[in-house]
């Protein structure tokens, strides 16, 4: 159980501190109830652009140094997560060395689980936890030896293997059995969102929960052009290319991209693969970035809550370079896309799938 005392301490430190509400946003609220561990993830510890988005669940994966500036309360929270990883990285090595060749368990998906079941709250024995992820199964071979006489003889040999368990049903079945833990389902879908996290830098729901359909996957056309928003994207345009009556003046303007709705916290995948050429915020796109293309094509994607790629990096159609928001010059949540030939804005409905 969550211990009341720490819970008191790291409330009132956040509730007489600025400094401190805003160093550490939300994470308070995950230890104080398991069905917002995701939005203490997804809040920012620092203010400003991708370099200061670090959640909560990114501190206790990572080795370096925590912010000078978090509280000491939930300072004991992220380093006692971090004791428990790397002993769960023993025992894991462990169990995979008992296992066939090619078989093995993912770190990332058992310390995801453990993360949302324990932290913040006593840990369980890390040994029985991480075998909840593997079965035992008994298997035999033939294999060849010496009799007495010295002569090669086909022997059968019984030994005992671990399998990892795939099935997450399986996995959790197994927790409540061997630890009296029953995980709820926002719980399980915490964990896979930590998952998402960590293993490909975003979430698999959007921020607060709402998850767009489709934008899980990317949505690729024949002629390899990647919706951004995957393959709904047809029915969430609240905006086209070309003059419309601007939604904040009022007055009729032109309008440079196409606005599509989405959740906040929505993955945004590079149409083409080319060259990060920006990642910044502006007043007016907020969060954006700007892909180079071969061509003379360049794509932009504009007002996003968090950006996860850099300039000059390399990109592929699909991969995942920001989460959609609502940041800069903008009304709601939605993802502003361009995309510009030779440096003229055209419409994005030409290249769509």
């Amino acid at each position: 159980m969550v211990d009341p005392v720490l819970v008191a301490k790291a409330a009132a430190t956040l509730l007489t501190n600025e400094k401190a509400r805003k160093g550490v946003g939300w994470v308070l609220v995950a230890i104080l109830s398991p069905i917002i561990v995701l939005v203490a993830l997804l809040c920012s510890l620092g203010s400003g652009a991708a370099d200061h988005n670090i959640s909560a669940a990114q501190l206790c994966f990572q080795t370096g140094p925590i912010p000078a500036d978090i509280p000491a309360e939930y300072r004991i929270c992220i380093e006692q997560t971090r004791a428990n990883f790397t002993e769960l990285d023993t025992v894991i090595a462990d169990i995979q060395s008992n296992m066939d060749e090619g078989n093995s368990l993912d770190p990332i998906r058992v310390k995801a689980v453990f993360f949302s079941l324990y932290f913040g709250a006593e840990a369980p024995p890390v040994s029985q936890f991480a075998h909840c992820f593997a079965a035992s199964e008994t298997r035999t071979e033939t294999v060849t030896e010496k009799d007495e006489d010295g002569n090669d003889v086909e022997v059968e040999r019984i030994y005992n293997v671990f399998v990892p368990i795939e099935d997450m049903g399986t996995v959790y079945s197994h927790i409540a059995a061997s630890l009296g833990v029953t995980a709820t389902g926002e719980q399980q879908s915490n964990a896979d969102n930590v998952y998402s996290l960590v293993k490909y830098g975003y979430p698999v729901t959007g921020e607060g929960g709402a998850a767009f359909e489709g934008a899980d996957v990317p949505y690729v056309g024949a002629d390899g052009f990647c919706s951004p928003v995957g393959a709904g994207w047809r029915n969430i345009v609240t905006s086209e290319f070309g003059g419309r009556i601007d939604p904040i003046t009022g007055q009729r303007d032109g309008h440079t991209g196409m606005d599509l709705a989405v959740p906040t916290g929505t993955p945004v995948r590079a149409a083409l693969p080319g060259t990060i050429r920006v990642a910044q915020y502006d007043s007016s796109y907020g969060y954006y970035v700007t892909i180079g293309h071969e061509g003379g094509l360049l794509t932009l994607y504009g007002h996003n809550s968090r950006l996860l790629v850099r300039p000059g990096q390399q990109v592929q159609a699909g991969d995942v370079v920001s989460l959609s928001g609502s940041t800069g010059r903008s009304t709601g949540p939605h993802l502003h896309f361009e995309v510009r030939l030779n440096g003229q804005r055209t419409n994005p409905r030409y290249y769509l799938p």
